[in-house]
């Protein structure tokens, strides 16, 4: 295993990572990979440490970026992006955001989720085949584009430029040129289009999520249009990148299995059910983070400025963790799985994500029944997202 690259993206749109993955968490130190002459990274494959790692945001900074993208380059949205921002600072600048994104604020938008979820899945009971996984990757670009106030008539463009950000190594969304053309691309439309939405918001101020970014203030002052922009974006990736891939997994990987028929009987299972569906699904694949100083981590000595990489999806099946963790159990408790991270960069969506899931399976399956496969499903090609981009289906409507 140790000849296998991490880093190239088809090894989890092709190959097997959890059972490369299965073979590190069987030795008893970290596993050190070198990309190429000048980069490597250790790897972090049980949840013991990963949840040790991403806690101690002291020991492992963020603010040189948090991709393998990035990996021996400093991100330029470092001290500025919440989400490559440590604390103190970043605990500041997220107080306001997540406040408006808690459990009771979100609660309120229930009925608006559920409309958009009941559109959304209204052409699955026509008797066509649905591509059940393009539908999922739509989903959260019309929750969450509607709680930042974005016209619904920019939710297709905005969702396929923010997949493109996330798996910009998938064909499907190269555009034109090579990988780092489509990635600049991207983001240059993505930056430009918050940029002029931030200009225009500043006289139109309301409830809504950029309004929120626009109306926080820390270190005396209030964010800059050049970090609410970055901070936008910030947003609508997260959405996109976990919310998703859950439901993906289940209708992927357990169509022709007892799962569903299950959870349809025995609807009080949905939360459990959805935690397990996180556990399973671990969309973000990896974080990466920087020793700050020399620390050692399951017996290995880790440098200062050593590269550190946790592997979510491998935490979320570690057998000291999650018993038989191999299977998947709508009934899984306790099921503190890393889906969401932890610590101080809890995903602030989380709330946002699970009651979008919940109302998902709720509507899905009281009002449709006989899910068949309807094509073979498709993986997207990205090392940062575990995830599907199509699960062709057929379903019925229920009487």
């Amino acid at each position: 295993m140790g000849g296998t690259d991490l880093v190239d993206p088809h090894l989890y749109s092709d190959g097997d990572a959890h059972k490369v993955w299965r073979e590190l968490r069987k030795q008893d130190g970290l596993t050190w990979h070198q990309v190429d002459e000048t980069r490597g990274f250790w790897s972090v494959v049980h949840f013991k440490e990963t949840d040790y790692v991403l806690r101690n945001t002291a020991l492992f900074t963020s603010e040189r970026g948090n991709m393998l993208s990035l990996l021996g380059m400093d991100d330029p949205a470092g001290g500025q992006q919440i989400a490559v921002t440590d604390p103190p600072r970043h605990t500041i600048m997220q107080a306001r955001l997540k406040k408006a994104l808690a459990v009771q604020a979100v609660d309120r938008q229930r009925e608006m989720i559920r409309g958009l979820v009941t559109d959304l899945l209204a052409p699955l009971g026509d008797g066509g085949v649905f591509d059940w996984g393009q539908a999922m990757l739509a989903m959260p670009m019309s929750v969450t584009g509607t709680m930042m106030g974005l016209p619904a008539e920019d939710w297709p463009w905005l969702s396929r430029l923010t997949t493109i950000c996330i798996a910009a190594d998938d064909p499907e969304y190269q555009d034109e040129g090579d990988r780092a053309t489509t990635l600049s691309m991207a983001h240059h439309e993505l930056f430009a289009y918050f940029q002029d939405l931030v200009r225009f918001r500043r006289d139109n101020l309301g409830d809504d999520l950029i309004s929120v970014l626009m109306k926080t203030t820390f270190e005396g002052r209030q964010m800059t249009p050049s970090e609410v922009v970055s901070n936008c974006y910030s947003l609508l990736l997260g959405a996109n990148v976990t919310t998703p891939h859950a439901p993906n997994f289940v209708m992927a990987e357990f169509i022709d299995s007892d799962v569903l028929p299950q959870w349809a009987a025995e609807p009080e299972v949905g939360v459990t059910a959805v935690e397990e569906a996180l556990r399973w699904s671990s969309p973000v694949n990896h974080m990466l983070r920087y020793a700050t100083q020399d620390v050692v981590v399951r017996n290995t000595p880790i440098a200062a400025g050593d590269a550190v990489v946790v592997w979510l999806g491998a935490a979320n099946r570690d057998e000291t963790e999650f018993p038989d963790s191999e299977t998947f159990d709508i009934r899984r408790k306790p099921n503190k799985h890393l889906a969401f991270g932890i610590g101080p960069h809890y995903c602030v969506g989380h709330s946002v994500a699970r009651v979008t899931l919940r109302i998902l399976f709720e509507e899905l399956l009281a009002n449709y029944r006989d899910f068949q496969p309807a094509g073979r499903p498709e993986r997207l090609v990205s090392n940062f997202v575990s995830g599907y981009k199509h699960v062709p289906i057929t379903a019925k409507r229920r009487d």
